[in-house]
């Protein structure tokens, strides 16, 4: 079960991997579980706990024996994850970047999902029965879908922080942001109405991959010491290999032909 998700599933680990030892060489939440009051009781040991989880979570999805649990306890701990954008958006509803932060969690979530579903292997009468097979995917895959439109609506928001992203070598900067910003947007949309759904989410963990490998790598290159290019690094990193998650997920439709 664990090779049919390949390759997504090992880019999905290798992201957490990165993320839970981020959380653990800085002792706090590698700037993504941030919600996380500092008064809040026992924080430190929340985030080294977070760090491990994350750590240990990515290692067993790529082993046979240990990925179903892995996914067992990935699927709520993004979950919690997600929770935490919440009090954001019911604080400043109508900011588009509280929306964009949810949008983004929400996407890494359905990439766990998707593994839980696939890979949990629950008894019967499970009361989580309902997130796993086929209806559990179809529900992850929905989800998703709806993230996008944030994500891209924010490009369009917020097209000078967004233009200020795109490498310096490309023309045209802000006519990126605007692309861009489109194209996630026309994904959900794809992927929520069920046209060229796979095409869609394939587009869209393309996209992302992109994003991280011409943003985040050359910050990494250009201040290797610094904490904040490493996270954003990772967790772009996460949400990408989240959306080449779903997309691997989605049947491709037959020809009337190939039913006959």
């Amino acid at each position: 079960m664990t090779r049919s998700q390949q390759p997504a599933l090992t880019l999905f680990a290798v992201g957490m991997f990165g993320l839970g030892i981020l959380a653990l060489v800085y002792g706090d939440f590698a700037l993504v579980w941030q919600p996380v009051a500092p008064w809040f009781p026992g924080r430190a040991v929340l985030a080294y706990g977070s760090g491990l989880v994350m750590l240990l979570g990515g290692i067993g999805l790529l082993f046979r024996g240990t990925a179903a649990w892995s996914a067992r306890i990935l699927f709520p701990y993004l979950i919690v994850w997600l929770l935490l954008k919440v009090p954001a958006l019911l604080v400043a509803p109508g900011m588009e970047a509280v929306w964009l932060g949810f949008g983004e969690i929400a996407v890494l979530m359905t990439g766990g999902w998707v593994l839980f579903a696939r890979l949990a292997g629950l008894r019967e009468g499970s009361p989580l029965a309902f997130a796993t097979g086929e209806k559990g995917i179809h529900l992850a895959r929905m989800l998703f879908a709806i993230s996008l439109l944030p994500i891209g609506l924010s490009h369009l928001v917020y097209v000078k922080q967004t233009a200020e992203l795109v490498p310096a070598w490309l023309p045209y900067r802000a006519g990126w942001a605007y692309l861009t910003g489109v194209g996630q947007i026309a994904c959900g949309l794809g992927v929520l109405f069920s046209i060229l759904p796979r095409v869609a989410a394939r587009a869209e963990a393309g996209m992302l991959s992109l994003f991280t490998i011409l943003v985040w790598a050359p910050a990494i290159f250009a201040a290797p010491r610094t904490r904040l290019p490493w996270t954003a690094f990772f967790i772009s990193w996460a949400i990408a290999s989240a959306a080449w998650v779903v997309a691997q997920n989605i049947a491709p439709k037959r020809s009337a032909n190939a039913e006959v």
